[in-house]
């Protein structure tokens, strides 16, 4: 086959999606080259890392498909970029996404880089979204997956105009069921391979118990909403708005409820008061404390390098949601608010809101404050 597309760096994690992503490229003509990113190794030997195991599954993908593989180690910048600022953000009571972080700092920008010093004129990567230039501006877009269920342009809004320039999702296309279907009629070994979930440096081990490393404990009172001390929590770095499980104050009534009110419902955390190093709980998922009618964020990107016009759109204040209705108001350089016609559960500090308008992802910014119901 002439390679008469041009070469593509392809981010091989070791999953499927970056393997049948691979796949495609080669069938349409590219010349491929895989790089498996090594982004944490404080772990390597422990039961929750899996990077040695992904590595292993990532070179036999390149095996299968006949093409060459690079390992690279971007551990020291991810743990500048990435990691510091999640530390920071959960010491300060926030709850930081950062898989937003490392797709901007490291693999858009670290794995770009390094992919176009070996000559790539695009490098592509396993995510559910797709790009689009648009005929009349020449901008290019980023567009939702087209699958519903698997689409993550959530976690790619904080991408720019040369970064999606540069950029090829070839799955965004396709279905997850599709995705395995392709996998496993070319006959690659990781076809069946679950997932990952959760946050790479994390895998799957307890998340307090990874917490605990890097952040100070202070105990403090849990409150309900009368006021009355029900618990005492381990540290307000580990909990985050809406959390149910985990509170350890399961089938406490709420003292002074009014007979009748639901004092069996499960608490759900609502509020942290850094200052007097207090968790807010309220009992019942459709608690007022636990509703938002508007949200101010900072820190934003836009996908077009300019913010959107004031009006109606559709947003996201956490991945998996629908589009909820919103009106943008008060676009400024540094941030921008959002009001709901139909009140939004537990927005949550230091999570993202995204924007868009139809299938189209804007850009977004962090959630620094929200406004009761």
């Amino acid at each position: 086959m002439t390679n008469s597309k041009g070469r593509v760096v392809v981010g091989l994690s070791g999953g499927v999606d970056s393997a049948v992503s691979a796949y495609l490229l080669k069938q349409q003509g590219y010349e491929v080259i895989g790089i498996f990113m090594k982004n944490w190794e404080d772990d390597d030997d422990s039961e929750y890392c899996s990077s040695n195991i992904d590595f292993v599954d990532a070179a036999a993908v390149a095996d299968v498909l006949g093409i060459e593989m690079e390992h690279v180690n971007f551990a020291a910048e991810y743990k500048d970029r990435v990691f510091a600022e999640f530390v920071r953000e959960y010491q300060a009571g926030r709850t930081p996404n950062p898989d937003i972080l490392c797709n901007a700092e490291i693999k858009f920008k670290s794995f770009l880089d390094h992919a176009m010093r070996l000559g790539a004129e695009k490098i592509a990567t396993g995510h559910y979204a797709r790009v689009r230039r648009h005929p009349d501006t020449g901008l290019y877009e980023l567009l939702k997956g087209l699958d519903p269920a698997k689409d993550q342009s959530y976690f790619l809004h904080r991408l720019n105009q040369q970064q999606l320039a540069s950029t090829l999702f070839p799955v965004g296309e396709l279905h997850k069921t599709q995705v395995r279907s392709i996998a496993q009629e070319i006959g690659l070994p990781n076809a069946r391979k679950k997932d990952s979930t959760g946050i790479c440096f994390i895998g799957e081990r307890p998340f307090r118990e990874f917490l605990n490393r890097y952040i100070h404990k202070e105990p403090g009172p849990i409150k309900n909403e009368q006021g009355h001390t029900i618990g005492e929590h381990v540290g307000l770095s580990f909990y985050t708005l809406g959390q149910r499980q985990g509170l350890g104050i399961g089938g406490i009534k709420a003292k002074g409820a009014q007979r009748g009110s639901g004092d069996h419902s499960p608490w759900f955390v609502a509020r942290k008061d850094m200052e007097k190093n207090t968790l807010w709980v309220v009992q019942g998922h459709a608690h007022p404390w636990l509703l938002s009618a508007a949200l101010h964020a900072d820190d934003v990107s836009w996908c077009a390098g300019q913010a959107p016009a004031d009006g109606g759109y559709g947003s996201k204040a956490r991945y998996r949601q629908s589009d909820a209705p919103c009106t943008l108001t008060q676009v400024r350089q540094d941030g921008f608010d959002l009001d709901f016609p139909a009140a939004q559960w537990a927005v949550t500090p230091g999570q993202s809101a995204v924007l868009y308008n139809g299938e189209v992802c804007l850009g977004g910014g962090v959630i620094a404050s929200h406004t009761p119901v």
